[in-house]
């Protein structure tokens, strides 16, 4: 397999200029909000993901009319005359319109990195570019001017055994893959103890080793830690691997 070289930069913002970042999670926030430190407590950069609880409800709403709309589209003539087979196709029309609109209206959630609570300067954005799906899931990595930094994808039919998520840089090589802790781990949560905490692993896709981990700490409070000193060589972009963190947490629902 092709792996890319190291790249270095002409310039590391310093917020991503370390190895380990400390998050958590904010609670009591309609969002998906979260304070990311220094290992000596510093705020570095603030992280929403927002929920769009109005937008969602709204899609749901105009789901349910159109699906009323494709139900009576059969229903009525199917009673007036009087042919009850035309209840299939009225079930199927109104769940399939239900279906079509909500996800045509769902909101994107991208996932933003801003240099502080104030949200003035923006670092780094996760782009979610599907709506909805029942197949492989997308996001694109871009910096604070736009430009594609890389992308994740997931299918969850492989979630069975092991979650695995598939980075790649902006040219479509693939970079890491971020995994579940072990095989035997994902098991052990899926049929004992759901609760376990969920931790990744962040590998180099040629089998050369681990890169970082990304662990959730044994806290009332959502806290993880984000450790990249295996990669000494600065393999992993920093801003590439911050955003991955964050969507294992927001996108795996830990």
């Amino acid at each position: 397999m092709s792996v890319p070289q190291v790249v270095p930069t002409a310039h590391v913002d310093p917020a991503f200029d370390r190895d380990r970042f400390l998050l958590r999670q904010k609670v009591l926030s309609l969002h998906a909000k979260y304070q990311v430190w220094d290992e000596q407590g510093r705020p570095i950069v603030f992280v929403e993901r927002p929920s769009h609880h109005l937008k969602q409800l709204g899609a749901l709403f105009a789901g349910l009319a159109a699906g009323l709309v494709g139900f009576l589209l059969f229903l009525v003539p199917a009673m007036q005359f009087d042919v009850p087979i035309l209840i299939v196709p009225a079930l199927m029309a109104g769940g399939a319109a239900l279906i079509f609109v909500v996800f045509r209206l769902a909101p994107f959630r991208h996932i933003t990195f801003y240099r502080d609570e104030s949200k003035g300067e923006r670092l780094l954005e996760v782009q979610q570019e599907q709506r909805a799906t029942l197949f492989t899931q997308y996001f694109t990595i871009v910096d604070g001017q736009g430009r594609k930094l890389g992308r994740l994808s997931k299918n969850p039919l492989t979630d069975i055994f092991r979650k695995k998520w598939v980075c790649t840089d902006a040219s479509g090589r693939v970079l890491c893959l971020a995994m579940e802790d072990s095989l035997l781990r994902a098991l052990f949560r899926r049929l004992i103890a759901a609760l376990f905490p969920m931790n990744f692993v962040l590998v180099r896709p040629d089998g050369g080793g681990a890169l970082g981990t990304f662990n959730r700490k044994f806290t009332l409070l959502d806290r993880y830690v984000l450790d990249m000193t295996s990669d000494r060589e600065k393999f992993l972009d920093r801003r590439i691997a911050l955003a991955i963190g964050v969507l294992l947490d927001t996108g795996e629902r830990r």
